[in-house]
């Protein structure tokens, strides 16, 4: 249910992003530039538009293979809440 199927390029660092079961919502990246490691190449406004889906995975991706996982990216989209098991592993990083 959280598989990216479609991405649209809004404005700054924000993206439309709408999943499989119907819902959508704009993701805005900016605070990923701020982490640093391969988020860093955000900074860089042209690297970020080169955004793509793998339709495989249901991912919203750049290239050399930098991605998020799609039920992150539905959280942030929809407000709605992360998965249990997601939760979990953010308790014990």
């Amino acid at each position: 249910m959280y598989d990216v199927v479609e991405a649209r390029y809004v404005d700054g660092y924000r993206i439309e992003v709408a999943f499989e079961n119907g819902r959508k919502g704009i993701v805005d990246f900016k605070d990923y530039v701020g982490k640093g490691g391969v988020f860093g190449r955000f900074a860089d406004l042209d690297y970020f538009k080169k955004f793509r889906i793998n339709k495989e995975l249901g991912v919203l991706c750049w290239p050399d293979d930098v991605d998020i996982a799609p039920e992150t990216l539905y959280h942030e989209a929809t407000g709605e809440p992360l998965p249990d098991w997601m939760e979990t592993v953010r308790r014990t990083v």
